[in-house]
């Protein structure tokens, strides 16, 4: 069963964990109906990985350096206050300043958090327009996608 909340959002995708969807997808294409044996799996993931070159690899490190998710409104105002709170009391623990930040945020009314949700929305409207983020899936995998099909593509004209 998965540990941790659900609706945490996700860490940066390595590299290397884009190179390991992708055999996982090319894995399910070529056998829908083996289920992966996670260990032996990774280890040839691994293996394969190792023995690369870096122009291969450089694929899958260009998909990983894609923007995410543009920051909601709340981090954005942390990333703004947070280091002020953090300069102010320098012995203050991270957990500490998170709590102070979420109190802050909380107590603010709808006018003081208009500037953090209106550069919020901007951010949102620019990735849209870059075709970076669709609000339901992950730029990177719909980045890596594409390269991908268009990869295909080429390889069939030739």
């Amino acid at each position: 069963m998965a540990k941790g909340d659900p609706k945490k959002p996700k860490s940066k995708m390595s590299a290397y964990a884009f190179y390991v969807q992708m055999c996982r997808e090319e894995h399910k294409k070529k056998n829908p109906e083996v289920p992966v044996n996670f260990a032996e799996f990774s280890k040839k993931c691994s293996e394969r990985w190792k023995t690369m070159s870096g122009k291969e690899k450089s694929k899958f490190d260009e998909i990983a350096k894609v923007d995410k998710v543009p920051p909601s409104r709340f981090f954005l105002f942390c990333s703004e206050l947070g280091p002020k709170i953090k300069s102010t009391n320098p012995t203050i623990s991270i957990g500490d300043v998170a709590k102070k930040l979420g109190e802050m945020w909380n107590n603010l009314n709808d006018s003081e958090k208009q500037p953090y949700i209106t550069k919020a929305e901007k951010d949102v409207a620019d990735c849209k327009s870059k075709g970076k983020f669709d609000g339901a899936k992950d730029p990177a995998i719909v980045a890596w996608k594409k390269g991908k099909e268009e990869e295909e593509e080429q390889e069939e004209a030739e």
